[in-house]
């Protein structure tokens, strides 16, 4: 018994552990605190691409509506008429110009299949022309091959216009939700003042040429 009770004293006595310090809480005084820049325009920009790339226009009406955003909360004044004049005048050239060209490749298609059925068909009926095909005046095969040709060569030159139209709305959207963001303050200034130039000095001769330099200060 006097063993049992010298031992749970004993216990009684030992130190009690204590728990480790929390390290996130003492790293607290080295975290930075500061919200990090979100650059704007670059997302802005993005988001524009992006819908211009799923279907022309889209990212015009994006920007439209940014305008329309900063309209009803208050962060710009008046009612940006020529700004949201020119988005749409934009969107109406996209579309305008993409329906010509539509219809421009459709014609030309349509004209070189004929001129190329009439060759196939004089082809194989003697060069006879083809009663059906409507381009009897044509006399010689000749003729027919230059049409035929220049009916596709129209047709590629339209595709390629679609695909040009294509990519500069994409990249017109970009451009213009990026400018959005794009502030420009008072220490930004620029000069324009006549200098001189020497375009030929490879050979040791000097023969100065006006020009104008163009000094920005940031």
């Amino acid at each position: 018994m006097v063993l049992f009770f010298a031992f749970v004293a004993a216990k009684a006595q030992d130190p009690i552990a204590k728990k480790p310090k929390d390290t996130l809480k003492s790293r607290t005084d080295t975290i930075d605190t500061e919200p990090k820049y979100i650059n704007q325009g670059k997302i802005a920009g993005k988001k524009a691409f992006h819908r211009s790339l799923i279907f022309p226009g889209l990212g015009q009406m994006y920007n439209y509506g940014l305008v329309v955003d900063d309209i009803r909360s208050g962060r710009v004044e008046g009612s940006k008429f020529w700004q949201k004049t020119y988005i749409l005048a934009k969107l109406g050239a996209i579309y305008g110009g993409g329906t010509m060209l539509v219809i421009s490749y459709m014609d030309n298609n349509k004209m070189y299949r004929k001129f190329l059925a009439e060759l196939q068909y004089r082809q194989l009926h003697n060069n006879k022309p083809d009663p059906n095909g409507g381009l009897s005046q044509y006399p010689n095969t000749d003729a027919l091959t230059i049409a035929k040709n220049i009916y596709k060569r129209n047709r590629e030159i339209v595709l390629i216009s679609l695909v040009g139209l294509y990519g500069l709305s994409a990249v017109d959207a970009y451009v213009t939700a990026r400018l959005k963001y794009f502030n420009v303050d008072e220490t930004l200034s620029f000069k324009v003042a006549p200098s001189f130039i020497s375009p030929n000095t490879m050979y040791g001769f000097n023969s100065p040429a006006p020009a104008l330099k163009l000094v920005i200060k940031l």
